[in-house]
């Protein structure tokens, strides 16, 4: 067996050790391991590859940017912010058709922006915004599918961890990818109000009726966002105006986020010492994925199937368009059985090599940007669609008298909306890059 044979039937091995529930981080650094000893035949390189990896995995300065962000939003979650961002969506959306399940989505919009986890915006908002839609007479199915669908926005609206991993990958600029997915960050959101819009009106009986807000409770609410608002244009602002490198933006927004949670009492010793131990946590089990990854894709490296699958693209003259959307459905594939993060440290490096040797009619530094964007947006679609589709589990879990079945119905237009927009972008790649 040649090793490009070798490298090809690692990816069922690798997909068999998932399903067998084994940690996707475990799964690919086992396969790694192996996989080098069958096509180098001997474990001295891998122990040499071992020490170098696990260093360079941990010693990577960008990478230090992602605990910092998880400590942000563990603040801002302790803070009452994201319980604030939900009392100002609601005051002023809860009174219209479907309008509390538009304000839970609002919400998790605004703490996707100073949080920067998916999972996390998720659980957080649904502590925050379940009990009210229950409340208001809104069916688990629309109720939870909603919220699952929102929490993506976590790491659609910047600053993102993923994007922030494959910025690392594709070494390209963190603050212009940041400032690349702002657009189609707001577009997921405004298609998620639309699609709850047409839901309630295709099945009125999905929602009930809040009260509207007078006025002059409508202004508090929205005034007591103010943090939110400052902590996000002074992280993602002074990036952008060159005040700050990513890193300190992000340590910046850490320290502000826990200045105001102290501020608002959700802060004490013992909630402080949660934070970072659940942050640690949190980044661990990243660090893990980042090292798995690493030591399958040398693996990888050593068998050659990148190599070999990158010369048989681009000699088989197909259409770079072809390939790009051939690449996309893979991810959509993949992302129905892996997490995202595990998704893109996998593949962004056998990949992007694939499309960057195209002509798609960008520059190079444009087109990485572009293909960032494309493989954050599916990556997302992957949080939201079954099997894994942690999102989903995560409010399943927190949700206990929905039937897991009843959010895969509603999770359906969602989707869609997702599949629509991933058309959208890819047909006009300026809407991603004309910011940059």
């Amino acid at each position: 067996m040649s090793s490009v044979e070798i490298g090809l039937w690692s990816f069922p091995v690798l997909i068999l050790l998932i399903f067998m529930r084994v940690p996707i981080a475990a799964a690919m650094l086992g396969t790694g391991v192996v996989g080098t000893y069958i096509v180098l035949g001997k474990w001295t390189p891998i122990l040499s590859q071992m020490k170098a990896i696990s260093w360079a995995t941990n010693a990577n300065y960008s990478l230090s940017i992602i605990p910092l962000f998880l400590l942000m939003g563990q603040f801002a979650a302790r803070g009452g912010m994201s319980q604030a961002l939900f009392n100002a969506a609601a005051a002023f959306l809860g009174h219209r058709k479907g309008g509390v399940a538009m304000a839970a989505v609002g919400a998790c919009a605004g703490f996707g922006s100073i949080c920067g986890s998916s999972l996390a915006t998720a659980a957080t908002m649904a502590q925050v915004a379940l009990p009210e839609l229950k409340r208001n007479g809104y069916s688990g199915g629309l109720a939870s599918a909603a919220l699952a669908a929102g929490g993506t926005l976590g790491i659609l609206i910047p600053p993102s961890v993923v994007l922030v991993i494959y910025a690392i990958l594709a070494e390209q600029n963190i603050a212009k990818l940041f400032l690349a997915a702002f657009v189609p960050g707001l577009l997921a959101a405004f298609s998620y109000l639309v699609v709850i819009a047409i839901y309630v009106r295709v099945k009125p009986e999905s929602a009930g009726h809040a009260a509207r807000i007078p006025w002059a409770e409508r202004v508090p609410a929205l005034v007591a966002v103010w943090p939110v608002a400052a902590i996000f244009f002074l992280v993602v602002g002074g990036i952008y105006l060159g005040w700050f490198t990513p890193t300190q933006a992000a340590a910046i927004g850490a320290g502000g986020a826990g200045l105001v949670a102290w501020a608002k009492g959700g802060l004490d010793r013992r909630s402080l010492l949660a934070c970072f131990k659940d942050t640690a946590v949190s980044t661990g089990m990243i660090f893990f994925i980042v090292l798995g990854a690493s030591v399958f894709n040398s693996f990888l490296a050593f068998s050659r199937l990148p190599q070999v699958g990158a010369e048989w693209v681009t000699t088989q003259g197909f259409a770079p368009m072809t390939v790009l959307v051939i690449i996309l459905l893979l991810y959509i594939v993949f992302g129905c059985i892996m997490d995202s993060l595990s998704m893109i440290v996998l593949t962004v490096p056998i990949f992007f090599p694939i499309v960057t040797a195209m002509d798609f009619g960008l520059s190079p530094e444009h087109f990485a940007i572009w293909f960032g964007i494309l493989v954050l947006m599916v990556a997302e679609i992957g949080m939201i669609t079954p099997p894994v589709g942690l999102n989903l589990f995560i409010i399943s879990g927190m949700s206990r008298d929905v039937e897991i079945r009843e959010t895969y119905r509603g999770i359906v237009p969602f989707v869609t909306a997702d599949l629509l927009r991933i058309v959208i972008l890819t047909a006009f790649p300026i809407i991603s890059i004309f910011l940059v």
